[in-house]
């Protein structure tokens, strides 16, 4: 830019003249380029000169001068057209940018009265400011809003939050205020979950964002038919101690979902029915010591679901983990290393039919893993270097016809109703120490 450009509604545009001065001596340039060109491929070497001027030769000049002057007219409505347009377009941008300032400065407002309603001392305007908070979600101009007020929501979960066993007893005014914090806890799941049953592109869904409620009590709550769609889901820590936490037929396809270090350790948590069929949902290292957690009639259809890592396995010693009537049909499901000393296991039922389940290394010393009556039809089932010392291991009526189930160097007595009758040979696929 020279110092005679100009700053026209933030847009820098030339003055006009010399706009004008540059373009016609460019439409010169370019006609004289034109003209030198066609003489030369016409092979002319001069012009032929005219004494007089016929009428004809006339009108032709007066006809070339009328041309030139409408060329330049038109030459000059285009630039002046060219830089209105870039000015329209200028002031536009700039009006949009206002409102988007505006809206985000409505948000900011919006958001600060709703933070500070979810930190009042009545229970009845937290739950407006929760409320508040999730309509301010859906209203967010930007996904990087919506997020943050997502953030907040379950950062109010992560708050410190004391069971009802550990309330003083007889204490009236302590249980009021933990069942009023219970509430709005409560409703926080019960909106995400909300959220996260409406289709992925529906203006308010809030499928594809990440929910953290790493280190979070929870007593109770309903996220029942939930899609966790994409995004990451952290549940680390979290500490299942009682109530009912429901995830019945909710859907794992993508994404990232961590239990791990979660404790399992009274009351229900509820995986009746979901379906596992894409990203990865991780158990590492959590702890099933009381409590019932059921994955009844659940689809394991694809992805990946950890119940430990190649060192570090879970934990089940207590309570009942119920897997009856689950199919596991495609990806893989991990129990490497883990730990069965004192809970139920139950297969009872279970489909394993395309997907590749690991017990390898696992230990079973104590309490009962069921498989009677399940199916291995497909896929392969591994127990490679299984500890079988103690407690009930049971594959009664189990059928074996296809895929592929190892035992290779188990330690242990054999599992109940695994080793076929005198006489009758192995089913196929089927391979057990020598041992045995």
């Amino acid at each position: 830019m020279t110092r005679n450009s100009r700053l026209c509604g933030g847009l820098r545009l030339w003055p006009v003249g010399i706009v004008l001065a540059l373009t016609f001596a460019l439409a010169l340039a370019v006609a004289a380029t034109v003209f030198f060109v066609g003489w030369d491929l016409l092979g002319a070497r001069a012009l032929k000169p005219e004494r007089q001027l016929t009428s004809s030769t006339l009108f032709d000049l007066v006809k070339l001068a009328f041309g030139v002057v409408a060329g330049a007219g038109a030459l000059v409505a285009l630039v002046v057209a060219y830089r209105r347009q870039r000015v329209d377009e200028d002031g536009a941008r700039r009006e949009e940018e206002a409102a988007s300032r505006e809206t985000t400065r409505l948000h900011t407002e919006r958001f600060t009265t709703a933070v500070s309603q979810l930190g009042d001392d009545s229970a009845a305007v937290r739950l407006g400011g929760v409320h508040a908070l999730a309509g301010l979600a859906d209203d967010a101009p930007t996904r990087d809003l919506r997020q943050t007020c997502i953030d907040v929501l379950c950062a109010y979960l992560r708050l410190p939050y004391a069971a009802e066993t550990d309330l003083p007893a007889g204490d009236t005014d302590a249980r009021h205020a933990y069942l009023s914090l219970r509430q709005v806890r409560y409703t926080v799941i019960r909106l995400i979950r909300d959220h996260l049953r409406l289709g992925i592109n529906h203006p308010h869904s809030w499928q594809g964002h990440d929910f953290d409620f790493t280190g979070a009590v929870f007593d109770g709550g309903d996220f029942s038919d939930a899609a966790f769609n994409g995004g990451i889901v952290q549940f680390a820590g979290a500490v299942f101690s009682g109530g009912k936490v429901n995830f019945r037929g909710s859907t794992f396809s993508g994404g990232k979902v961590y239990f791990n270090g979660a404790v399992f350790s009274g009351g229900e948590v509820n995986f009746r029915g979901s379906t596992f069929d894409g990203g990865t949902v991780n158990f590492y290292g959590a702890v099933f010591s009381g409590g019932e957690v059921n994955f009844r009639g659940a689809v394991f259809s694809g992805g990946e679901v950890h119940f430990s890592t190649p060192l570090t396995g879970s934990t089940f010693s207590g309570g009942t983990v119920d897997f009856s009537g689950a199919v596991f049909s495609s990806g893989e499901v991990h129990f490497t290393a883990a730990v069965f000393n004192g809970s139920t296991v139950d297969f009872n039922r279970a489909v394993f039919s395309g997907s590749t389940v690991d017990f390898v290394i696992a230990t079973f010393d104590s309490g009962t893993a069921l498989f009677n009556r399940s199916t291995f039809s497909g896929g392969t089932v591994d127990f490679n270097a299984a500890v079988f010392s103690g407690g009930t291991v049971d594959f009664n009526d189990a059928v074996f016809n296809g895929g592929t189930v190892h035992f290779r160097d188990t330690v242990g007595a054999a599992p109940s109703g695994l080793l076929p009758a005198n006489g009758q040979p192995l089913p196929d696929g089927v391979t057990l120490p020598p041992a045995w």
